[in-house]
């Protein structure tokens, strides 16, 4: 696939590299909060997204009502993976919808949302979500998704349309169907992914062109193994690089089995050395409100 149309779009040549540095899981807990606030403070990261159905929102959006510079977007959530720390829809309490699991809470896994979830119960949630951090005071530059869950072939459309409607950026990643395949997706799922966002981005939607996320099961050698996968962003791409920093606290420590995980990819991204690190081989950074300034007119 050719350059990324979007680059030239947010005045970059075709033959440069762009990477975005986003935070996770913002207001997933306290720990997720504190953690973006003092990263995005240090301007150590460039964006993140709010997980509205989760404890910790208000004081997210207290938070982003006082930085209204804040880089945020919404992070579509449909799963609750935790044991003991959970939390369900803001649309509804009907079991019929497929979004709770015998808990009255969403599903562990994106493969149960999949299985069980209507889409247009989705596109309800999702829609609200957004709305929720809007009434809030958070006005989101995108929405992405919480593990994955709406990249399947019957919930990404409504992912998308409920970006659209709200006028904020979509996560999509301009790939080819044997790509998807070979990420794990189904046939059906790889060939929707790819029909969409080559839809989208001829619609002049911006599109990513990869993703980057060192599993939370490596606690080793973070630091490393984050740089060396950020240098695979080729000229032409714009590379989207995920991190799930928190505060070394009691409460991440209870919630979280990746705990030491996430307290590491607080420590990398506060040291500096991984924005220093990719200027330096002349990776330039942006947030997402800059592909949200180029979305076309609607």
């Amino acid at each position: 696939m050719g350059p990324n149309p979007a680059l030239a779009k947010l005045g970059f040549a075709e033959s440069e590299r762009v990477a975005i540095l986003h935070v996770d899981d913002v207001g997933m807990c306290g720990a997720s909060l504190s953690a973006f606030a003092d990263l995005w403070e240090r301007r150590e990261v460039t964006c993140g997204s709010v997980m509205v159905p989760c404890p910790w929102f208000r004081a997210t959006a207290a938070w982003a009502r006082a930085h209204p510079d804040a880089d945020l977007g919404v992070h579509a959530t449909l799963t609750s993976e935790w044991t003991g720390y959970r939390w369900g829809p803001v649309s509804t309490r009907d079991p019929a919808s497929g979004l709770m699991d015998g808990e009255r809470c969403f599903p562990r896994t994106s493969a149960e949302v999949a299985a069980n979830a209507r889409a247009d119960a989705v596109g309800t949630e999702l829609r609200l979500q957004i709305a929720m951090a809007r009434e809030a005071g958070i006005e989101p530059t995108h929405l992405d998704t919480h593990m994955g869950s709406v990249m399947d072939s019957q919930l990404y459309e409504p992912f998308i349309a409920a970006a659209l409607t709200a006028g904020v950026q979509p996560f999509g990643l301009r790939l080819q169907p044997e790509q998807w395949r070979k990420g794990g997706y189904d046939e059906p799922t790889a060939t929707e992914l790819t029909a969409r966002t080559m839809a989208l981005e001829a619609e002049g939607v911006p599109m990513l062109d990869r993703i980057f996320q060192l599993s939370l099961s490596i606690e080793e050698d973070r630091l490393d193994r984050t740089l060396d996968m950020v240098q695979r962003i080729e000229p032409g791409q714009i590379g989207y690089v995920v991190f799930h920093p928190a505060h070394d606290t009691e409460e991440i420590r209870a919630i979280c089995p990746d705990w030491r995980s996430r307290v590491s990819d607080y420590e990398l991204l506060a040291s500096g050395r991984v924005r220093s690190a990719l200027s330096a081989r002349g990776v330039h950074l942006i947030g997402c409100r800059e592909l949200q300034g180029i979305m076309p007119a609607r």
